[in-house]
């Protein structure tokens, strides 16, 4: 099944690849995404995502849910999992650090591998 573009003005830019029909009745269609869609997978080019943010971003904006205050990174949520990647050694630091503060809690790689070790967890342990 061809998965195609949701750029609302995508048949209207006149690539070789979009123009379709016999002599004397050519017209542009619409492109199937392809292998190296933008915005998941739901537009062919930058472009047609624009178009479609162009026309639909408001919108989406509102209905998904508008930010009205900002957001706030604390103490308590800039725990993140890290780890320092060296080639070929067994050596790779795992670990949760605060992005804030720069506390870091180590870890194996078991434990950082395990989307449910959480930072509670590992303050437990």
């Amino acid at each position: 099944m061809n998965k195609y573009c949701q750029g609302p003005n995508c048949h209207q830019y006149m690539t070789q690849d979009r123009k379709r029909g016999m002599k004397g009745a050519k017209y542009f269609q619409t492109r199937t995404v392809g292998k190296y869609g933008y915005g998941s997978g739901s537009f062919c080019t930058m472009n047609c995502l624009g178009d479609w943010w162009g026309k639909h971003g408001t919108h989406a904006v509102d209905h998904f849910g508008r930010i009205r205050e900002p957001i706030k990174m604390t103490e308590e949520n800039a725990w993140i999992k890290d780890y320092d990647y060296h080639y070929n050694q067994a050596d790779d630091n795992w670990r949760f650090i605060n992005k804030l503060t720069g506390e870091e809690i180590p870890l194996t790689q078991e434990q950082y591998r395990d989307t449910n070790y959480t930072i509670e967890r590992a303050r437990a342990a």
